[in-house]
């Protein structure tokens, strides 16, 4: 007698059951990996205006007010693939997040501040991405936007303070 083994139906509705619950559990995961990979391009653009923010203070020892005095055409006028403007407000830099970037990331706002050692002008800037804190003895300088859920930031921008506890 040759018999075949084979499946039944109720063995696929469980294999098919697992593979559903599998996937719906793995999609949070690679939509925050997306939305992380197109913040990056915010990231990208906010360091090259670094360098401008940075030599305004070693002038003036003063931070831009705006996109003017740090040498930027108006926030409107500063958009990407992944946001609609860009301004600077006291030295911190805002990113404006929208375009084509995910819809949970869309209308949110990711800040960059420039965090200086206290009675020391002369030491170099360091900047503090979203909602990290300035080390000890560091100030950060203008107000922190950041309204982008912490889980589609990069490590170095989410709070560490809340990691610890």
């Amino acid at each position: 007698m040759n018999k075949q083994k084979a499946f039944t139906l109720i063995e696929l509705m469980i294999v098919v059951a697992i593979m559903g619950i599998v996937s719906t559990l793995a999609m949070p995961t690679f939509q925050s990996r997306v939305i992380r990979a197109q913040i990056s391009e915010a990231v990208e653009i906010s360091d090259s205006m670094k360098n401008n923010i940075n030599q305004y203070y070693q002038k003036t020892r003063q931070f831009p007010s705006n996109n003017t005095q740090a040498g930027f055409p108006e926030a409107k006028h500063l958009i990407g693939n992944f946001f609609t403007k860009i301004e600077v407000i006291d030295g911190a830099i805002h990113v404006h997040l929208g375009n084509r970037i995910n819809k949970n990331a869309r209308g949110k706002i990711l800040s960059f501040r420039p965090a200086v050692v206290e009675n020391s002008p002369e030491s170099p800037i360091a900047w503090i991405c979203g909602y990290a804190e300035a080390v000890k003895g560091m100030k950060g300088v203008g107000s922190n936007k950041t309204n982008v859920p912490p889980v589609f930031l990069e490590i170095g921008c989410r709070s560490w303070q809340v990691a610890l506890h």
